[in-house]
Order: C-alpha cells, then structure tokens, then sequence
C-alpha cells in the first residue's frame, strides 16, 4: 500500500501515524453510512440535511454507549461464522444488541414473561429477534 501526502516535509513514520489516527474516523462514517443511512437522506432543503446529519452521529453514540453497557454486563453477543471470528464487536453487533435490548422491554411485548409460550415458540421468537436484529 502507497500512503501519499501533499506535505513534502514529512517523515514515512508521520504520515503513517496520521493514516493510523485517521481510521477510527473512516471505520466511523462507514458504519454510520452501512447502518445509520447517513448520505442517503432524502430531504429538500440544506438545513434539514445539516439537522439530520448530527441526529445520526447522535443516535450513533447513544448506540455505542448502550452497547458498551450491554458488553460491560456479559450481554453483547458477537456474531461469527465460519470463515471468519472476530475478537470485538462491531457496529452491526452492537446495534443489533440495543434492537434486542428494546424488544424486550416490555413496552414492546404483549404477552407475559412468564409465559412459555407467546403465540409461537419462545426458543423461535428468539431466533426470529436474533434474526432481525442483524437485519433491521
């Protein structure tokens, strides 16, 4: 890989230390673009893109800070498969985790918790949350 940089005063160790600092940041806006639909709004005006945007950084850091709280308790799954196994969970794991966070709550389930059974299995309905927290 070429790292190129228009200030010609720079060592090779420098512009490789900004190129390293610069990837959190990058990692960042993909994910919110992958996840959040950054980039893709479709509002009329330029004011209604420069309050959406923040909003989605917002949304962005309560997210991460609800996960960091989910992993802090044991309760953040990291998905895997087979070709490849990930040490730390990534935006898709932490936002699915926050999905099933919320769809546990009971503001969002009408049935008791109790219950074994809740109009399907309760194993299936776990599988279909798990399911469509990674797909939402």
């Amino acid at each position: 890989m070429a790292l190129l940089s228009t200030d010609q005063d720079l060592a090779a160790e420098e512009i490789t230390t900004y190129f390293i600092r610069r990837w959190p940041i990058e990692v960042t806006f993909e994910e919110a673009r992958a996840h959040l639909g950054m980039e893709t709004q479709r509002q009329w005006s330029e004011k209604a893109i420069e309050r959406t945007t923040p909003a989605l950084f917002g949304l962005y850091a309560i997210i991460t800070l609800l996960a960091n709280q989910l992993q802090a308790q044991g309760k953040l799954q990291i998905a895997t498969s087979a070709w490849y196994k990930k040490e730390q969970p990534t935006f898709s794991d932490a936002i699915a985790a926050v999905r099933r966070l919320l769809w546990s709550k009971s503001d969002f389930s009408t049935s008791s918790n109790q219950s074994n059974m809740i109009k399907i299995p309760k194993p299936l309905l776990n599988h279909f949350q798990h399911v469509l927290a990674y797909a939402a």
